[in-house]
């Protein structure tokens, strides 16, 4: 007999570890483990989202003839973790050989290699490019950027070609997905579930195990199982994507999903096919129910972004979390747990997580990243929380996202420049500031809006890093160009902010 290790983001039937399986002889291994559970403290949604998740397709497994050994977490016998669930089958089976699919983490791969037991990970071949395919096209790059990986992505699929040109004769649509939006009383809502027995149960085993975790449990209403997940892609795609691509950067404070598919958690988890899904949209795209910038911003997110910073994450290896180019040091302040704010986009993003676990690209990397990164916030601290409050957040994906392309703590691997504006970009893709308590407008002064006073702060504290940037020249260049005295009110009135922050204030 083989144990058969599927994980709570594996949860695919033709999952690699599956297929190498001997349905007849083999036993499938699933565990709800505290380490798992605790390696941060996870917002109670994600953990329920996992628990009920893995619980459903523990049955399916068993629907479709396999012997399924399965540990719930409040089970006596539960050892706690991965490997103590695999020494504890072992032992009870009799049996030293474990199969499983590469983890999306270097931590628990660590662990699975170092165990006492016989274990062969077989590459997690769900992904549109492998290990070693991302390995040739970054071989002997001086940079690495996903533009061209993306383009390398849609010759092997063929999706949105024209041969060998890309369809509407442009790759990349971005251009036309930056519109503000407006209240619209006719957005479409998301499609949410009503929990079943199942759920419901799993609701009540996080509220008791992890009552003090940041985020609300009650409105839960994720998709589960693969049919609710097909289902959610099936709202999307009828009522959204049309105009997903020209508001895709927008945020509005009531409303918090605009036309965004809601998929990728079930994407990271195993619910959903990243290929399949795509090729979904492309057809919505043929068949003249979406335009192509609709279509082509969406699988970018999939096919480039996805791929790319999976790829980053594991070409980049297991110390990748610990880097902090620009030796930013700065606790992260009680206003990303929920403690009063002045700043409207701070508030309403981290009110929004706390009470959803989701936020959408733009609030993550321009409101609370671009603040984090402007402050000078501990990139491993603002590493852990991302990983701790999204759903979707598993850390393939958001390490590189976090520590790469938001925190430049990577020293530039991903990104060419740091993602750093001042308030007017949230101005103009968001109404936050009509509401704030700080003034947009205001570029000097204790009205001054946070990030116009800590963009220029950032930008001279680096100075000798970027300044030759050609990205960024041009802002150096204005910069130069005011009064020594304005210059100096700036500066000094970052700095007092910085400084009531640090002390607790609420600000």
């Amino acid at each position: 007999m083989t144990l058969v290790l599927v994980l709570g983001d594996q949860l695919s039937p033709d999952i690699a570890a599956l297929r190498q399986a001997d349905q007849s002889e083999d036993l499938v291994v699933m565990a709800e483990v505290a380490a798992e559970a605790t390696y941060v403290r996870h917002h109670p949604k994600k953990i329920a989202l996992v628990f009920a998740a893995m619980r459903k397709f523990a049955r399916s497994l068993e629907a479709d003839g396999w012997n399924v050994a399965y540990t719930r977490l409040d089970d006596p016998l539960n050892s706690g973790s991965i490997p103590g669930e695999l020494l504890r089958r072992a032992e009870e089976h009799g049996t030293r050989k474990v199969i499983g699919t590469r983890p999306g983490e270097w931590r628990l791969i660590e662990a699975l290699e170092d165990m006492p037991l016989e274990v062969v990970l077989n590459e997690d071949d769900r992904f549109v490019a492998s290990h070693a395919e991302f390995e040739r096209w970054a071989d002997g790059r001086k940079q690495l950027r996903m533009e061209y990986f993306y383009r390398e992505m849609r010759r092997k699929t063929g999706l949105l070609m024209d041969g060998c040109e890309p369809a509407g004769g442009k790759w990349n649509y971005d251009h036309d997905n930056r519109k503000p939006a407006s209240s619209d009383l006719f957005a479409p809502a998301p499609l949410w579930f009503e929990p079943d027995d199942t759920v419901r149960e799993v609701l009540d085993l996080v509220l008791r195990q992890f009552p003090d975790n940041f985020g609300a449990l009650s409105s839960f209403g994720y998709a589960t199982d693969r049919a609710q997940a097909e289902a959610v892609l099936d709202h999307f795609i009828d009522n959204a994507l049309p105009r997903f691509g020209d508001f895709q950067d927008a945020m509005l404070m009531e409303n918090r999903f605009l036309y965004h598919a809601l998929i990728s958690a079930y994407l990271n988890i195993g619910l959903l096919d990243p290929l399949t899904v795509c090729r979904r949209v492309e057809t919505a795209w043929k068949e003249v129910r979406a335009p192509i910038n609709a279509a082509e911003g969406f699988i970018r997110q999939i096919i480039g972004w996805r791929e790319f910073v999976r790829g980053i994450y594991f070409r980049e290896g297991p110390g990748y979390t610990q880097r902090n180019a620009l030796d930013h040091n700065r606790d992260l302040p009680p206003m990303f747990w929920g403690a009063e704010t002045k700043m409207a986009c701070m508030e309403s993003v981290v009110r929004q997580t706390r009470d959803e676990a989701y936020a959408h690209h733009i609030q993550r990397l321009m409101v609370t990243g671009n603040f984090a990164l402007l402050a000078g916030l501990d990139p491993m601290q603002v590493h852990e929380w991302y990983l701790s409050v999204y759903v979707d957040a598993f850390e393939w994906v958001e390490a590189p996202n976090t520590l790469g392309m938001s925190q430049f703590a990577d020293g530039g691997v991903f990104a060419s420049k740091p993602y750093v504006s001042s308030g007017n970009y949230i101005n103009r893709m968001s109404d936050y500031c009509g509401s704030c308590s700080y003034s947009v407008k205001d570029k000097t002064g204790h009205q001054a809006c946070p990030f116009n006073l800590l963009y220029w702060h950032f930008l001279v504290r680096h100075r000798n890093r970027f300044e030759r940037n050609p990205r960024m020249a041009q802002m150096y260049r204005t910069w130069d160009r005011m009064t020594e005295h304005r210059r100096a009110t700036v500066l000094e009135n970052a700095q007092e902010f910085l400084e009531e922050m640090n002390n607790g204030a609420c600000v």
